[in-house]
């Protein structure tokens, strides 16, 4: 009597992967997240590079905290506690971050604080619900 064969079960292959790997699903963000894209390091008027585990904790606890917030949250129903509001430029000692299409870039410039006075402020701008954080400003210096 001949022998049966093993039939192979056809194996269902995803069509978005070649690999047949089903891609991770990940909710879109609601908080504001943080880039340094933009990020002036290497700018002695805004420097860290004198501050303390102190400033760089502070630092890093604001923003985290405000990566639960939303846009909104942030710039209008947390504004004054925050400090955050947008920079006018003629009241400041600069007249723009220096980047390569700024006006194309930057539709508002903002700027929210550490903490109370202690640690100075965060300059940036807003791409959706992205701040691009342009300079820490520990010493105050964005104005005089």
């Amino acid at each position: 009597m001949p022998q049966k064969k093993n039939k192979i079960k056809k194996l269902n292959i995803n069509q978005i992967s070649s690999l047949g790997i089903n891609p991770t699903k990940i909710e879109t963000a609601k908080g504001i997240s943080f880039s340094y894209t933009y990020f002036q390091y290497d700018n002695d008027k805004f420097s860290i590079k004198d501050k303390d585990a102190k400033y760089l904790q502070t630092l890093l606890q604001r923003l985290r905290d405000l990566s639960s917030m939303t846009v909104n949250e942030m710039t209008v129903k947390n504004a004054k506690n925050l400090r955050c509001h947008p920079i006018n430029w003629k009241d400041t000692t600069e007249t723009g971050f220096g980047l390569l299409n700024e006006e194309q870039l930057v539709d508002t410039p903002y700027q929210f604080q550490l903490s109370s006075n202690e640690y100075g402020r965060v300059h940036g701008f807003f791409i959706e619900n992205v701040f691009y954080i342009v300079w820490l400003d520990p010493n105050h210096k964005l104005y005089s």
